[in-house]
């Protein structure tokens, strides 16, 4: 008996499949108990059936509305298609997100990094600021597409000097700025431009030297696009399924209700 007890408590899945179904019989068990020994086991049965599928119809919503609960893939940068890593600026327009290639032939790393900036500027890009959690985020999705997924540079080897960003207007919009019934949006897109640093020497017993910026290596750019996720997309459909089956067990009981008063008045 020790053995099996101790065995409940340690193993997760045990444990987990126990929760579940002591929950299940404690909570739908005892109120289906209740309304059977009131109303009888198949009416008892329906309005249980009824009340819960009405109390998944209502975490559903609650859940969409605020994005809790059940919750689907997070929005996230993803890289950008038929480029990506951009080793060169003069060669930015093949990622088709610039119109035009940037004429930078001659330029050292430094002004050629110049150049490409007030270009990107100039065709609608918006540089974002240190602050802005936009830049943390697309700066983190950089680091893995230019560490794991290209295997271009390793961590302490770069740094990001810039993040733009361009697109992503939502509508339609009441006004100018209530846009909480926007439900299409424009394809947004964010450069992230790395900068080489130099190999530092580190020396035991000595704090590192500050890294620096190699001017002599041409920077590059991380192109991505933001896939929007499907959040709330699973509370959504836990909603609509179960609204559905509550109205249709709403019509049943509405049905037998009816069907009981008009075999009542034929028997009286």
């Amino acid at each position: 008996m020790l053995s099996v007890l101790l065995s409940v408590g340690w193993e997760p899945e045990i444990r987990g499949w126990t929760t579940v179904i002591i929950s299940v019989v404690v909570l739908m068990g005892s109120t289906y108990l209740l309304l059977g020994t009131n109303v009888g086991a198949r009416l008892g049965f329906l309005i249980a059936i009824t009340a819960l599928s009405g109390w998944m119809m209502s975490m559903g919503i609650i859940w969409a509305i605020y994005g809790i609960g059940l919750t689907g893939p997070a929005p996230t940068w993803k890289p950008s298609e038929p480029v990506t890593i951009v080793r060169d600026g003069a060669l930015l327009d093949r990622t088709e997100v610039v119109d035009a290639p940037i004429d930078i032939a001659g330029l050292d790393a430094t002004k050629a990094a110049a150049v490409v900036s007030k270009t990107l500027v100039d065709e609608g890009w918006r540089i974002l600021e240190e602050s802005d959690p936009s830049r943390g985020q697309a700066v983190a999705s950089a680091d893995e597409i230019i560490q794991i997924e290209a295997e271009e540079f390793a961590a302490g080897e770069y740094v990001a000097v810039s993040v733009y960003d361009k697109g992503g207007e939502r509508y339609p919009k009441i006004g100018e700025s209530i846009d909480f019934l926007a439900f299409r949006h424009d394809p947004r897109y964010s450069i992230v431009e790395i900068a080489p640093l130099l190999e530092q020497r580190v020396e035991p017993g000595r704090a590192p030297a500050r890294a620096q910026i190699d001017t002599t290596k041409p920077h590059r750019y991380v192109v991505m696009i933001r896939d929007l996720g499907a959040k709330r997309q699973p509370a959504f459909l836990i909603g609509l399924g179960s609204g559905i089956i509550f109205f249709l067990l709403c019509w049943l009981l509405h049905r037998r209700e009816a069907l009981l008063r008009k075999n009542l008045a034929l028997k009286a």
